[in-house]
């Protein structure tokens, strides 16, 4: 794992945080992996653009910078929240000549202030567990270009039943999942999967838990907070020559779907609706519904200031300006506290099927993520709204107001850090419920 990275290890300046940095400092790697490994990551994420856009998502001290700007060509924006990684990997960059393909950046992996579809690929070895799988997808998805890839190594179990203690240690550290419910969060995400590639084991030990080990033997026990780190480390490291057959790292190269119109390429742009789409808007709801009960409530919702939120109302629109998906974002309270119902959701019928309605989706999602709100909530079909990460609300302890099948209705948090409300939804008036 990084090194901001570690289970347990937190960014601060406490004296256990510090005593990991310690331990890690000037190691050859700060988590499994290889030279080796990367390349052939690089390799299995396909023809690439040349000088691509890449995003280093937890770089570390920067191995993975470096040569993916020396042999990829590539322009790399090196994230990481410890500055003193950033300030070497400036340094060596410098030092090889490429000061000019990489860029350092001192902030959390999920909250970059870039614009959308800002890089062709975004790589993330060791890092992704500092904020989890689904949250990393899910903040990501926005950052890559189209025809943009993703390659991302995270830890899973290969058994069906780990052994107790390995169980009971990455419950407590991070709770792993298998490849097969990994593969399906990504899907629910909106990725395909391009390949898969579990670790070698000589990537855990060669340039990491054995380097790791000379350094702890070599470690001073009296600094303070070392011996809270080195006790951390030896389990970790005792764990994984005891039952390292049950986990492992695995590489997840993934590429959003296709969005495909007539056999070509749609790419659409989504953004909060303006007064000159609220026509265009209700024609979508007009054509997408039997009747005009959703456009009236669309535009109930408008005038109603407790229900509805600027930014919100979104539309997805083809390279022409036209606006052809829709979705919406408003104001609704679970148990009298608030929350955000998502309804409705539109597509024109000559777009569907092409992405639009996603791309609406996401994008009112990821603005809503950006208010700081959290919990989202939408009566829909099961097999439609999982892939933006819905799952039943019942399992959160929250309930329609009205019968309705549980897989229906289903609730997401936006920020998985946070409490989210049980009890009864409260959706605004013009919903009539």
């Amino acid at each position: 794992m990084n090194d901001t990275d570690t289970p347990g290890h937190a960014p601060g300046a406490d004296p256990v945080t510090e005593a990991f940095f310690a331990l890690h400092h000037d190691l050859p790697r700060q988590g499994p992996g290889s030279d080796a490994t990367t390349r052939r990551l690089l390799e299995m994420a396909g023809p690439l653009p040349e000088c691509p856009r890449v995003l280093d998502a937890g770089c570390g001290p920067g191995r993975s910078t470096l040569l993916l700007a020396e042999e990829a060509g590539a322009h790399v924006t090196a994230v990481d929240v410890h500055q003193p990684f950033l300030d070497g990997l400036a340094a060596e960059a410098a030092r090889r000549g490429l000061g000019d393909q990489v860029t350092v950046v001192n902030c959390s992996m999920d909250r970059l202030p870039v614009p959308d579809h800002s890089f062709d690929v975004i790589w993330a070895e060791g890092s992704v567990y500092t904020i989890g799988f689904d949250v990393a997808l899910r903040a990501w998805r926005r950052l890559l270009a189209p025809g943009g890839v993703l390659v991302v190594t995270e830890i899973e179990w290969t058994v069906p039943h780990p052994a107790a203690p390995a169980r009971a240690y990455w419950d407590a550290a991070y709770p792993l999942r298998t490849h097969a419910a990994n593969t399906d969060v990504a899907r629910a995400a909106g990725y395909r999967l391009r390949a898969y590639w579990p670790l070698p084991e000589s990537d855990w030990w060669d340039e990491y838990y054995t380097p790791l080990t000379q350094r702890l033997a070599r470690a001073d026990p009296q600094r303070p907070g070392m011996p809270e780190a080195l006790a951390a480390h030896r389990t970790e490291i005792g764990m994984r020559r005891e039952h390292g057959s049950d986990y492992d790292y695995a590489a997840y190269i993934l590429r959003p779907h296709d969005t495909k119109e007539n056999g070509t390429m749609t790419t659409w742009t989504a953004r909060p609706e303006t007064a000159d789409d609220i026509p265009a808007v209700r024609d979508i709801l007009l054509a997408a519904f039997p009747t005009a009960l959703e456009a009236d409530i669309v535009d109930a919702l408008r005038a109603d200031p407790k229900a509805w939120i600027d930014g919100l109302s979104m539309v997805a629109a083809a390279p022409d300006g036209t606006p052809a998906g829709y979705a919406l974002l408003t104001r609704c309270h679970v148990d009298g506290r608030p929350a955000l119902a998502l309804a409705p959701c539109a597509v024109l019928p000559s777009a569907q099927r092409t992405g639009a309605g996603s791309a609406a989706v996401r994008a009112a999602l990821a603005a809503a993520r950006a208010a700081g709100e959290n919990l989202v909530v939408v009566l829909g079909h099961a097999d439609y709204y999982p892939r933006f990460g819905f799952t039943p609300a019942s399992r959160f302890g929250i309930r329609a107001p009205f019968d309705v099948p549980d897989e229906a209705m289903m609730a997401m948090a936006l920020d998985d850090t946070r409490p989210v409300p049980a009890g009864t939804i409260q959706y605004p008036a013009a919903f009539g419920v």
